[in-house]
């Protein structure tokens, strides 16, 4: 079924989601608050998501009969996380629409192909190269030089599946150790910040954009966002217009994030698009408190065939992710003044595992202190 056979939900109508983690946890509640119900797919029986919606299908992905009678339960369908089977999407692609389009995936699922249509379009990017054997490793170092990253292809996440490759590094056995057939070298960007652009587009092709997001890492997971950016406007100005200009390339429909480096120069800074995620995105966790609609009511909202809302910032926001045991220490944010806590119903905190959230916003103006 394609978009063009899609029409605008009414309240009552439930919408499917693709996964049940924290995303997906949070897509439900914003639908609750709109009046839509929501139905959770995923294999995980421990699924966060399931606590919060009435129904939900526990099944594999590959499962065909699972897969159309939870078709058979929604209007529509949009997924938490990019690596949705290929088959997944099509089966059900066949039966509802399927918003973000499954086309999209086949594009942002996969790193080469990603960086190529960034470039088609003109937008900068670090250099890179394809690469599918140690050979043409050492090739593509002799061509971008090092330092330099090697990536896998396809699954990768929070510097999950790739590796730094440094002078004396020995190519041979870093590409055996990625045990990949398919992979990009990417050179070394020396950047000055990491930042995101959070936006929402709608079936009529209006995009919106938040303010754009500084980001900041520690052990290649998102540590720390903040909103607004510490950057001048004019260079903001580009990063919203980068964004813009990839989600209507894309025919985007619903909320993405473009993940950015800021790069110092002689004539000032410039961008560097890094990363497409296409979906509601961990470093616009700040709007849930900081901006009067968060990402995920405008997800639901474009998914929903709903004008698109303009939010507005409260204040000066950060993000703090609790990761792993800091989970254990949530009560210390509870009487923090400004401080809204989100915790995500998971199991037990693990190295790596985000657990939850915190937003602290300070309002601007003269009441700020």
């Amino acid at each position: 079924m394609t978009s063009s056979q899609w029409v605008p939900l009414k309240p009552g109508d439930t919408i499917g989601i693709l996964g049940g983690g924290q995303l997906g946890r949070m897509l439900a509640l914003a639908a609750a608050r709109l009046g839509l119900r929501a139905q959770v797919f995923s294999p995980d029986p421990d699924s966060p998501a399931f606590d919060v919606v009435q129904n939900a299908t526990c099944a594999e992905y590959a499962d065909v009969e699972a897969l159309e009678l939870f078709a058979s339960d929604v209007s529509v369908i949009t997924y938490e996380f990019e690596n949705v089977p290929s088959a997944t999407a099509m089966i059900l692609a066949a039966r509802r629409p399927v918003l973000p389009d499954p086309k999209v995936l086949e594009t942002t699922q996969d790193r080469l192909a990603e960086k190529d249509f960034v470039s088609k379009l003109g937008i900068p990017t670090a250099r890179y190269a394809d690469v599918n054997s140690a050979a043409t490793l050492r090739a593509a170092i002799g061509k971008i030089g090092l330092p330099a990253v090697i990536k896998t292809r396809r699954f990768g996440y929070d510097g999950k599946g790739q590796a730094i490759i440094r002078e004396g590094d020995d190519p041979d056995a870093i590409w055996a150790d990625l045990e990949t057939k398919a992979a990009i070298l990417e050179a070394f960007v020396p950047f000055e910040r990491e930042i995101s652009v959070i936006a929402a587009r709608g079936s009529g092709g209006e995009v919106v954009c938040y303010d754009v997001t500084e980001n900041e890492h520690q052990d290649h997971i998102l540590k720390f966002s903040y909103a607004p950016a510490r950057i001048p406007e004019t260079l903001a100005e580009q990063a919203r217009t980068i964004t813009k200009t990839i989600a209507t390339a894309l025919g985007y429909v619903g909320v993405l994030a473009v993940e950015m480096f800021v790069v110092p120069g002689a004539d000032g800074p410039t961008l560097l698009v890094n990363e497409i995620a296409p979906r509601v995105h961990n470093s616009g966790h700040w709007t849930l408190d900081g901006a009067s609609v968060s990402q995920f009511e405008q997800h639901i909202r474009a998914i929903a065939g709903w004008p698109l809302a303009h939010p507005v910032r409260h204040g000066t926001v950060t993000m703090t992710n609790l990761i792993g045991d800091e989970i254990l220490d949530h009560g210390k944010w509870l009487t923090v003044p400004g401080a809204t806590v989100h915790l995500y119903g998971k199991g037990a905190p693990r190295p790596g595992r985000k657990m939850g959230h915190v937003t602290e916003v300070k309002p601007a103006g003269p009441a700020a202190k």
